[in-house]
């Protein structure tokens, strides 16, 4: 199969505690602006970075993500990292679908401009960086100098894209929450609906 027969898929990684219109915007902005055939979510199952963070139930964050994503034919959900036991690190993950689409595709990792500027510290970041394409995802105002830093190699891997509806964060919504404050527009209203009725961040 030639390159140009490739399917484009874009990886959509992330805690999704909970999802929000950022991450979905996000991730139809890269599909469109880089002709991904789709998108598939991948909620992180034990993710490295948040050691110290609280991360809710994986179940309800993948019931918030299938909630979120069904009327999104070019939308799709894997349980990868939720069903592995260990860390969940991206490198793993990447070849996971690179040997399950038998490297007839290209991959685009889809993450936020701020997790990029930690790429140094990932696991196997070399061998990932061969493997995959990044496109991070940056809000309005943010500060491209910090990734300039990065090694000549890595930035040639990563595309940057403005995403206004990534002012929307998890952290501020699970705040709301448990202030009481409303979330309404921030975020799908079903997933609004199954936040309230499981009595999710309340004790944040």
């Amino acid at each position: 199969m030639s390159d140009k027969k490739k399917l484009r898929i874009g990886l959509m990684g992330g805690t999704f505690d909970p999802i929000h219109y950022g991450h979905l915007v996000t991730a139809e902005a890269a599909r469109t602006k880089f002709a991904l055939n789709e998108v598939i979510f991948v909620p992180s199952g034990n993710p490295p970075h948040k050691k110290e963070v609280p991360i809710s139930d994986a179940e309800h964050r993948l019931m918030m993500v299938i909630m979120a994503t069904v009327t999104n034919p070019n939308f799709h959900i894997s349980r990868m990292e939720l069903e592995r036991s260990g860390f969940s690190y991206t490198f793993d993950t990447v070849k996971e679908f690179l040997r399950q689409y038998n490297n007839n595709c290209e991959i685009y990792f889809i993450t936020g401009a701020d997790a990029i500027l930690e790429i140094i510290t990932w696991k196997d970041v070399s061998a990932l960086m061969e493997k995959c394409n990044f496109i991070a995802a940056t809000r309005p105002g943010f500060n491209l100098d910090e990734l300039y830093k990065l090694p000549v190699n890595f930035l040639e891997k990563i595309s940057f894209m403005q995403v206004p509806a990534l002012a929307i964060s998890s952290t501020d919504i699970r705040k709301r929450v448990a202030k009481g404050e409303s979330i309404k527009y921030l975020l799908p209203e079903s997933v609004e609906n199954y936040i309230y009725k499981q009595k999710l961040y309340l004790d944040q």
